[in-house]
């Protein structure tokens, strides 16, 4: 069974910039984070090297620089962040996850069809 590391939200926001593209070296890491967060660059070095440590990234040396690139798909760490808090929440009860999200929702007739679509699809 593949094992994958527990990212935090910070670490997350790092790991998506390179999702969307990659490698990167560290100073367009920040470039692109800073957009969205105002963390300082010392901060995001610290995330970039927790993740090197987590396995998460893969830091290659190009010349002077590293270059980092993800060692998972967003696929794959979205479905473990997800099996890992049904676990936690749920005590690993989809059908508890869905009722609690129906009985606290409003959802529109496109959603509830598309739920069903979802169900009918795997029952299969």
């Amino acid at each position: 069974m593949k094992t994958y590391p527990n990212i935090s939200d910070a670490e997350w926001a790092v790991i998506s910039t390179l999702w969307d593209k990659s490698p990167l070296t560290s100073t367009e890491i920040i470039e692109k984070v800073s957009k969205t967060n105002d963390w300082n660059p010392k901060t995001i070095h610290t995330l970039i090297s927790r993740l090197v440590k987590k396995e998460a990234i893969t830091a290659i040396k190009e010349g002077n620089f590293y270059k980092y690139s993800p060692n998972y798909t967003k696929e794959e760490l979205s479905n473990h962040e997800t099996k890992s808090f049904l676990k936690k929440i749920y005590n690993g009860s989809l059908n508890m996850l869905i009722a609690n999200f129906i009985k606290e929702e409003t959802l529109t007739k496109n959603e509830l069809d598309e739920l069903k679509k979802i169900l009918k699809e795997n029952n299969k």
